[in-house]
């Protein structure tokens, strides 16, 4: 593990050892970010919607006393949103397609050689291929767990007033009651930690991947595997210390 930490670390630093021009970043990057930001709205939006959905009926269930106010519901909906699920659980969904995604592309271009070739020709290919991945990503996160929240906040009020759970008023009052904005700043932080440890861990693995087809799927499945956990263990730590 620490072999592994330690050549994790050294690829880091290689992103910024002759780097290509700051106009063919820009221009990489907002490709990269097209690839992984619009391609995941659909499956970040449905995600995020069905989540806000199933934890309004779930509150209202458990929410049995009298003595609670129904606005209660879309407070709790609203504090789990913003403060985990829209956060880790866009992230992790995102680890799925696009860490895999990165690692493959960049596996893919490992076996096949084309690595090479761009070191052949004097590129930086760490800068030139994964430099660009990592800023999009960093770029992108935060806009989705953005539509997460609204989305998932949206969905439980959907589910809440269709299934006569919560009227429109009570849930629009608890949304509204005892709002933290710090809240906002909290999980936008976790997304650029999220962001960083998907889009690096998953390029790493990419990039060091030899061997052939086997191989590119393995190292997929290795770097969403590793990408989830970092973000598990990351979540925890980002509480601990800016709760």
């Amino acid at each position: 593990m620490l072999q592994h930490f330690g050549k994790y670390i050294l690829f880091m630093s290689t992103l910024f050892v002759r780097g290509e021009s700051p106009r063919i970043i820009f221009n990489r990057t907002i490709d990269e970010a097209i690839l992984i930001g619009i391609n995941s709205i659909f499956i970040v939006a449905i995600v995020s919607t069905f989540i806000g959905a199933v934890t309004c009926v779930q509150v209202s269930y458990n929410l049995t006393s009298a003595l609670i106010p129904r606005s209660t519901i879309g407070f709790m909906v609203r504090e789990m949103t913003i403060l985990e699920l829209a956060p880790t659980i866009t992230s992790i969904v995102l680890a799925g397609k696009v860490g895999s995604n990165i690692a493959g592309g960049l596996g893919t271009m490992q076996i096949t050689e084309q690595v090479d070739a761009l070191e052949v020709m004097g590129i930086n290919s760490a800068s030139y291929l994964v430099l660009p991945k990592v800023l999009a990503a960093l770029l992108v996160f935060p806009m989705l767990v953005i539509l997460s929240m609204f989305l998932s906040i949206a969905g439980g009020y959907i589910a809440g007033t269709l299934s006569g759970e919560i009227t429109a008023q009570e849930y629009i009052s608890g949304i509204r009651e005892d709002f933290i904005p710090y809240n906002i700043t909290f999980a936008l932080i976790k997304s650029v930690v999220f962001a960083y440890l998907i889009s690096t861990i998953s390029s790493f693995r990419g990039y060091y991947t030899s061997g052939g087809a086997l191989e590119v799927g393995a190292a997929s499945t290795t770097a969403v595997t590793n990408s989830v956990i970092a973000v598990l263990i990351a979540d925890f730590i980002c509480a601990q210390l800016l709760l």
